[in-house]
């Protein structure tokens, strides 16, 4: 009998969000992650038994939230598991003219990612964790997994046309990059129907309609 290796997913959303918006096609943000992890899969040796996307919903910025939201309902569909954090408002101050304003943070997102990375290790949820983000901030957890008593097996995905994290990239054991042409090949249709009900799931938002190349 073939025991195929447990992969579970672990996607920072804003990180990869922004990677591909700087490749200046929206309409590669319409993004199937489940399609796009299985890019880096063997179906003969590996198993993905989790995808977890990691996001917040930025309610102040109204068009933007409503286009999150449809993507939001195009991954549940798919199977992956969406964890929210949220943005919190905190006062600015210009240094210089001492011009002060409100702005908006990011809030929980690496947070929640690294619980759920170390969390899943610590609980035997999975053998490999598939990490994809460019972002230093989660190296104490991916550090926690690899000393673990059973540590996890680790492979870093650099977002496209980003590096990988020097940080995370001295604890992971493979490393690999996501391009241009992976995103391309993982979209979800325009539509999304449910093969059960025949009802639409989600449509692709209309700024994100620009064809690939």
């Amino acid at each position: 009998m073939n025991i195929k290796t447990r992969v579970a997913c672990f996607v920072d959303g804003f990180n990869l969000y922004h990677a591909i918006d700087d490749l200046n096609d929206k309409a590669l943000l319409w993004l199937d992650l489940r399609r796009l992890m299985e890019t880096f899969t063997d179906p003969s040796t590996h198993q993905i038994v989790n995808i977890f996307y990691y996001s917040a919903m930025a309610s102040h910025r109204p068009s933007a939230a409503k286009r999150h939201v449809r993507y939001i309902k195009a991954l549940r569909h798919s199977g992956v598991t969406v964890v929210l954090g949220s943005f919190k408002r905190k006062p600015r101050k210009c240094q210089d003219c001492e011009h002060t304003w409100f702005g908006y943070e990011e809030k929980q997102t690496d947070v929640n990612l690294a619980i759920g990375l170390v969390g899943g290790a610590y609980k035997n949820h999975y053998d490999e964790a598939f990490l994809v983000t460019g972002d230093s901030d989660i190296t104490p957890a991916v550090q926690l997994v690899k000393e673990l008593p059973k540590p996890r097996s680790i492979k870093l995905l650099s977002p496209p046309g980003r590096k990988h994290s020097k940080e995370i990239a001295q604890y992971a054991d493979r490393l690999a990059s996501i391009k241009q042409i992976h995103i391309e090949r993982s979209l979800f249709p325009d539509t999304i129907i449910d093969s059960s009900s025949s009802r639409i799931v989600a449509t692709k938002p209309t700024r994100w309609m620009t064809p690939s190349n």
